[in-house]
């Protein structure tokens, strides 16, 4: 640890000695303090807000920590009321139980002599806050709002149209780069042409192609047609073209066929390229919101982006509940990404990619 700390502290200095702060060194460690705070703040502040209740999401201005003012029970009342601490005329400060407010003033009691209304300005008084978690954001959805359901037709659709994706790119990649025949060169490049492409412009042919085949209000018409990716196929193709083909020709001579060589041979040496491949679709798939949105319609179907939606009322949301299954939802993808992380940079190297 003490080397380590060494490395991360260590600074030019003035004049090479390491005594002294550089200008260089400042700005340093101001990119990359900024960076970490601009890549992890918002996540800091989705996981801490999910643990909020409404009313401490509405305070403004607001806080990062889950805080919510305390409360206490007052005899004569029949619910339990705020605690503020409030400053006197004469300077002191009091712990004050808010029974109402008019306007700019707010008539409080003390809780341990109720009888006694004490008027105090809103100006001066500050709520008496506690830390508190409100868990309650991530069990009632599961409870009263189906999200299981929600939850595994997302696992779903995200596992079977990754394992299709990798099969049908691989093989796309395979044939277009191991084989020669005319067009070759045509097909790559009216691939690579399907990127710019936008969802938008074939939607409705897409969509009348699903109502016809009667894939509509189906999980597999939200995978089928997104499993054919010109991403995939060009990450795969660049990998592959990397495998001498003596290799494969020395297979052939030992007799064994070209399923066999796919199989056996170019998707294991191909194994990078292919994690890296997964972790897109992954991503792809389970933050998909448009396409099943559009396909579905039946309230069980539902994946998980989709389901949020119910909690997005006309008159009111409910953010404690999305902020926590927003939380939920980003689980699984972390935990792809960091089995497979160990792939990425080998892969994206061997594609070509910059």
């Amino acid at each position: 640890m003490g080397n380590v700390a060494r490395f991360i502290l260590r600074r030019r200095g003035a004049h090479g000695s390491g005594k002294g702060w550089h200008w260089t060194d400042v700005f340093t460690w101001v990119w990359l303090i900024g960076g970490l705070i601009i890549m992890f703040g918002p996540a800091v502040w989705l996981v801490f807000s999910s643990l909020k209740t409404p009313a401490a999401l509405a305070e403004f201005p607001p806080s990062i920590l889950p805080y919510v003012t305390s409360q206490a029970t007052v005899e004569g009342y029949d619910k339990p009321l705020m605690l503020y601490n409030a400053t006197m005329p004469d300077g002191s400060t009091r712990v004050l139980a808010e029974v109402r407010r008019i306007g700019l003033v707010a008539q409080m009691v003390d809780p341990n002599a109720p009888g006694e209304i004490v008027k105090v300005n809103i100006n001066d008084r500050s709520p008496v806050r506690t830390m508190s978690f409100a868990t309650n954001n991530y069990t009632e959805p599961f409870v009263h709002f189906d999200f299981l359901r929600y939850l595994w037709n997302s696992v779903f659709v995200t596992v079977v149209a990754t394992l299709i994706t990798l099969v049908v790119n691989s093989m796309a990649a395979f044939a277009l780069s191991k084989y020669e025949f005319k067009g070759r060169s045509l097909a790559m490049l009216v691939i690579l042409a399907t990127l710019m492409v936008p969802l938008s412009v074939i939607m409705v042919p897409l969509y009348s192609i699903i109502s016809t085949l009667g894939l509509f209000n189906s999980l597999w018409g939200v995978i089928l047609p997104t499993v054919a990716t010109p991403t995939g196929v060009f990450i795969l193709r660049q990998y592959m073209l990397t495998i001498p083909d003596e290799l494969l020709d020395a297979a052939r001579m030992d007799k064994a066929s070209e399923w066999q060589i796919y199989w056996r041979i170019v998707l294991p040496l191909t194994a990078p390229a292919l994690a890296v491949l997964a972790i897109f679709s992954v991503v792809w798939r389970w933050n998909d919101f448009l396409w099943p949105l559009i396909v579905l319609s039946r309230r069980e179907l539902y994946t998980l982006q989709v389901g949020l939606s119910i909690y997005s009322g006309e008159l009111n949301v409910q953010w404690h509940f999305i902020l926590a299954m927003t939380v939920v939802t980003m689980i699984p993808v972390v935990l792809v990404f960091i089995f497979l992380q160990r792939f990425i940079t080998t892969g994206i190297a061997g594609t070509g990619l910059k």
